[in-house]
């Protein structure tokens, strides 16, 4: 598919225009030219994708709009460490962009795709989960998880609250919530993170929007389509459940909002979650570029 609102050329025809405003002349340095030449290499690379798609693993499918694009496995990978500088060896199933947007915007945001194959998530307890009190504990949860991220060289998280209460749909069986995410010292803006589950037979989808609390607005607009477009294939939904042959996962639907229940050990770790820390291409008095940094949860 092609891009038709911001494109990488044009990306490239602001930075270039940029450096002649600031420079009087239409020359890059040559850090510069490698920088432009390894970004457009990479955006050459990516196999963008729209329709119908299977993922690998999951027995569901993705039935991509126009307005957005899929990127395999690999070409996830890559945006994710070699793009927005994110510690290598998180793998995913692929993860979702805007179609207007390239991972070099500065407005870029994306919905990264995994599945937990843990069995059938029982609903039962969906009207009965204490929200207010299941955050108090996910905050400890990120307080105890920060601590190890700065052992590890990485910059603090604090879990600021709910940017959207939990919600659950009984009918299509998918559960959505959003939280808000200081990452540092927060001088660059908080974190969005907009999560959804959707239920299946053996395990859930789960599906992670990132971006910045400023396009709350925008993501929820969004909302809708991203919920629509996944799906459970055909003896893989929730309605194919078996209670005779089928696994049921140790835990419900308010541990799948704090964490992973571990079966073996009772104990909640912290599912895997994406932080963005946005950032913009700028050409400062001397021409230096600087990427968005992208950084995630992984106690």
């Amino acid at each position: 598919m092609t891009i038709t609102v911001k494109t990488f050329l044009s990306f490239l025809i602001l930075v270039l225009s940029k450096f002649s405003f600031a420079n009087g002349k239409e020359e890059l340095s040559p850090e510069q030219e490698k920088y432009v030449a390894w970004a457009k290499n990479i955006w050459e690379s990516l196999n963008r994708q729209t329709g119908k798609v299977k993922l690998p693993g999951a027995s569901a499918t993705l039935n991509v709009p126009e307005d957005f694009y899929y990127l395999n496995p690999q070409d996830a990978e890559k945006v994710l460490v070699e793009v927005w500088g994110n510690p290598p060896g998180q793998t995913t199933l692929g993860m979702l962009l805007p179609a207007d947007i390239t991972p070099f915007d500065s407005g870029s945001w994306a919905v990264t795709i995994e599945y937990e194959e843990d069995g059938y998530v029982s609903d039962e307890d969906a009207d009965d989960i204490d929200y207010t009190k299941l955050l108090q504990q996910m905050k400890q949860d990120t307080r105890a998880a920060s601590e190890e991220r700065a052992k590890q060289g990485y910059e603090s998280i604090e879990l600021i609250g709910w940017a959207a209460n939990p919600y659950y749909d009984k009918t299509s069986h998918k559960l959505h919530w959003a939280k808000e995410i200081k990452f540092g010292d927060g001088q660059d803006g908080n974190t969005l993170n907009y999560n959804i589950r959707v239920l299946g037979r053996k395990g859930v989808l789960v599906l992670n929007f990132i971006a910045g609390m400023e396009q709350k607005p925008l993501i929820e607009s969004k909302l809708d389509s991203v919920l629509a477009l996944a799906e459970f294939d055909q003896d893989a939904k929730y309605s194919d459940f078996n209670p005779d042959i089928d696994k049921v996962a140790a835990y419900g639907l308010g541990a799948l909002v704090a964490g992973k229940v571990l079966a073996k050990t009772g104990l909640l770790a912290a599912v895997l979650l994406f932080l963005k820390k946005f950032g913009v291409f700028i050409l400062l008095g001397i021409g230096t570029l600087f990427k968005s940094v992208f950084s995630r949860k992984n106690p």
